[in-house]
Order: C-alpha cells, then sequence, then structure tokens
C-alpha cells in the first residue's frame, strides 16, 4: 500500500455574495477556508478541507502544517483508523475539540477521498453505501432580512428545486420571530418542511418560551436553542419546548454527541463533517445516532457530507449551507425535487478552482 509523501494546507479568505446574519455571530462578509491536499508516494491525490466563520482559520492552518503533516508523512495512506487516532493523540493536551478537531477533519476528508479515489468509487459507496439520494433543505442566513426579502429569497429557493427550508431566529423580541414564521409558514402552506435556527441565543428559560410560542406554526425544528455546552438546558427545551430540537453543529467529539444523546437533550443531531474530526468522526456520531434509534441531520460542508448521509440509514435531512462554494468548485451539490444526489464520481468528486482560489489567499 502506497504511503503519504506530503500534505499541503492552504488558507484562504472568501468574500459572501451577500452579507448573512445570525444571532450569534451578526453580519458576515468573509467565510474562511482552510484546504488540505494528501498526495500518496505514487502521486495520487486526495483533498479535505474545513473552514471558519470568518476567524480562526490560521490556527487551523498551523496544526495542519506544524504539528499534523510530518506526524503522517510516510505512514500507510489506507489506514485511516490509525492515522485519525495517530492526529487525536498528538493534538490531545492543547485539543480534544476547536482547532486540532477541525485541522484534524481536513486531513481526514483528504484521506477518504484518497482512499476512493484509488479504488476507483464513489466516497459514499467506501463508507457503505444506503440511498444516493438524500433530502434536503436550504439554510437560509437572513436573520436581520426584511420580510420581503426573507421571502424572496424563499422564492429562490423554491425554483432551485428545494423542498425544506431553514430560516433564522432570535431577534431582540421574541413577538418578532413568532411574526417572521407565522408569515413565512403562510408562505410555504401548512405541511411544507420549515426549520428554525436559534444559533445560542437563549437561555433554556427563553428557549422554551420560544419554543411553546412556535408550536402553532408546525416547525420541523428548533435548532440550537441555547449554547453547546448546557446539556441539561438542551434537555429541557426537549422536555417542556413541545417542538422537536436540533443541535451539535458546535461540538467537536464523539463524546461531546454522546452526553447530548444520552442525556435527551437532543432530537435530530447534527454533526458538522468539518468540526467532529471528519468522515471517520461524523459516520461515528450517525452510527451513536443510530443505536439511540435518533435520525442524523448536519451541518456546513454539504458537498462532502452528502456521502456521509448517503451511506447511514438513519438519515435525515442534509444542509445545503449559505456558506457554498459552488464559485470554486467544478461540480455544485445537484438537488433533484427536493433531494440532494450523492455524486458517482471518485472520491467525494469535489474539484476545486484553485486558480481562482489563489485570489482568496489569506
Amino acid at each position: 500500500m502506497s504511503t503519504i509523501a506530503q500534505i499541503q494546507a492552504d488558507h484562504y479568505r472568501i468574500a459572501l455574495p451577500v452579507t448573512l446574519s445570525d444571532s450569534t455571530h451578526g453580519d458576515m462578509t468573509h467565510f474562511e477556508l482552510i484546504t488540505a491536499r494528501v498526495r500518496d508516494a505514487d502521486g495520487a491525490e486526495g483533498v479535505g478541507y474545513s473552514y471558519t466563520v470568518g476567524c480562526n482559520g490560521a490556527a487551523i492552518h498551523a496544526t495542519i502544517v506544524r504539528d499534523l503533516a510530518a506526524r503522517l508523512q510516510g505512514q500507510r495512506a489506507d489506514l485511516i483508523e490509525a492515522l485519525w487516532q495517530k492526529m487525536w493523540w498528538s493534538t490531545h493536551y492543547g485539543g480534544r475539540g476547536g482547532a486540532a478537531s477541525m485541522a484534524i477533519a481536513a486531513v481526514d476528508i483528504a484521506l477518504w477521498d484518497l482512499k476512493a479515489r484509488k479504488l476507483g468509487v464513489p466516497l459514499w459507496t467506501l463508507l457503505g453505501g444506503n440511498d444516493a439520494r438524500v433530502p434536503c433543505y436550504v439554510g437560509g442566513i437572513d436573520l436581520y432580512f426584511p420580510l420581503e426579502k426573507l421571502l424572496a429569497q424563499t422564492d429562490d429557493n423554491l425554483r432551485k428545486g428545494f423542498r425544506a427550508i431553514k430560516m433564522k431566529v432570535g431577534r431582540p423580541r421574541l413577538s418578532e420571530d413568532v411574526a417572521r414564521v407565522k408569515a413565512m409558514r403562510e408562505h410555504l402552506g401548512e405541511d411544507f418542511p420549515l426549520m428554525v435556527d436559534a444559533n445560542m441565543r437563549w437561555t433554556p428559560d427563553e428557549a422554551v418560551r420560544a419554543a411553546r410560542a412556535l408550536q402553532p406554526a408546525n416547525i420541523y425544528w428548533l435548532e440550537e436553542p441555547t449554547i453547546p455546552d448546557d446539556v441539561e438546558g438542551h434537555a429541557r427545551v426537549v422536555r417542556e419546548g413541545g417542538v422537536p430540537v436540533a443541535t451539535g453543529e458546535n461540538l467537536h467529539t464523539l463524546y461531546e454527541f454522546r452526553q447530548m444523546i444520552a442525556a435527551g437533550a437532543v432530537t435530530f443531531p447534527e454533526p458538522d463533517v468539518t468540526v467532529c474530526g471528519g468522515i471517520s468522526g461524523f459516520m461515528k456520531v450517525a452510527k451513536l445516532a443510530e443505536a439511540f434509534n435518533l435520525p442524523v441531520t448536519s451541518h456546513g460542508a454539504h458537498d462532502v457530507t452528502v456521502h456521509c448521509l448517503a451511506a447511514a440509514p438513519n438519515r435525515s435531512y442534509l444542509e445545503a449551507h449559505g456558506f457554498g462554494l459552488d464559485r470554486y468548485i467544478a461540480h455544485p451539490l445537484e438537488i433533484r425535487d427536493g433531494f440532494a444526489v450523492a455524486p458517482e464520481r471518485p472520491g467525494h468528486g469535489i474539484e476545486f478552482d484553485w486558480k481562482g482560489l489563489s485570489a482568496c489567499k489569506a
């Protein structure tokens, strides 16, 4: 089996086409992309990436360059679990999450891409293969959009083939959120899947109050009602709020998901493949959720995550994220009648426009 010859990491700062907004991060004009390219001794290459909401990307990039690359060089490229454990334990003292888990994620994704490419198979079949068609919603980052702009964005997404939509909540007054969600429900119709996302805005008491106020709108789930560190707070919202709860995009480890799930604090576990240690971490969370008879959803990095959910029998909705890389990849995510379709190209099938990205170097 071939060995790892080189790991190259690059850091980009990419302007968003429009200013986006949520209740925690405020207005967002850029996001940071950190790519990892793993090349083996045969000259084959796999590509992975992680991203941040505008800052801290340099720490992820430095972790790959200074801490991970040398440790993996010369190792068998196909022994992904062994390589993951090496990365995890070498960064453990200063890691156990944060930038370390996101750096591990970028390299892990590249390793899986490399393995699938060398085998000539799509990644989702290498991961087990369940169903290439994955239900998909579009995640709007639109908290401070005027209502007219919010509804116009919704109509545009419907024209693109989406059959489920998420909107932001967490405005200064709960009455504003309730009115906006009511308007969206009336615009979409009674049975259309509508998710809402608070981005950790509330205390548990506020979240319970908000969940109850939003019940009449028949929301599919309430996402991140409070901070990810408050497991019992999430459990209170699940018990007392009367609506399903999705959370997990800010959880970095399998062990954090175990705590949240075992406490009955989440209805839809929601890992982000670029945050929870890559494809290896995501699939472990998916299996953990399956053992608790819970559906797994996703956050971000939809071009990679579609493979993970296509391999998971307990998959729920894939999020098509607002930080899409469509401008810089050859084959954007394909949406057909509300489903994302996992590609049949070898590996994850993402081909970056490296020349175009070079203008965005951080």
